[in-house]
């Protein structure tokens, strides 16, 4: 999930900023760019550290801004499918639960909360196995695995990440602890 990977990439200085700094003007830059941004095999950009300009810039005809090739060190947080994630229930609507893992949200849709019919009770925020009478609410940790990936680039915290917790060892932490201790006695 998360990583600390190298990277190379180019950072645009426009013309005004010309004659500052180059290892701040770097800093700056790259943090702007880069942070918060998905690149690559579906990673999201959460820190850029250790930044250094890297040879001369390079100025392109009509633009007149410079363009500098830059390596940095960035913590980056990705999203692969099948992997298991926990993380805390953040809302609760009438077709599922949005569940926090990391800088994004995923959807628990009402059918991959539990092998049991569910109600939603919007109004007291939760979700309720008619037969088990188990039930999700808001600030409640659950462990979940990624079934669908659909990322938005251009605003990540928009991408679209389909959870499911019917199987084995998934579930609300809670449920899974009172299951292992049924298993022990």
């Amino acid at each position: 999930m998360y990583l600390k990977i190298h990277r190379k990439d180019v950072i645009r200085i426009p013309p005004e900023r010309l004659g500052e700094d180059l290892d701040e003007l770097s800093q700056e830059l790259t943090q702007h760019s880069f942070e918060g941004k998905i690149v690559g095999d579906r990673s999201l950009i959460v820190l850029t550290a250790n930044i250094k300009a890297v040879g001369e810039g390079r100025i392109v005809h009509g633009d007149g801004a410079v363009y500098q090739d830059v390596e940095y060190d960035a913590l980056v947080f990705r999203l692969d499918l099948q992997e298991v994630v926990e993380g805390s229930v953040c809302e609760i609507l009438k077709f599922g639960a949005f569940v926090r893992f990391g800088p994004l949200d995923g959807l628990l849709h009402i059918s991959q909360v539990m092998d049991d019919h569910i109600d939603v009770d919007v109004d007291n925020q939760r979700l309720i196995g008619k037969e088990s009478r188990r039930d999700v609410r808001v600030n409640q940790d659950v462990r979940a695995r990624i079934v669908t990936v659909s990322v938005n680039e251009r605003n990540p915290r928009e991408s679209k990440i389909g959870l499911t917790m019917r199987q084995s060892s998934l579930g609300r932490l809670d449920w899974l602890q009172e299951d292992m201790s049924r298993k022990e006695n």
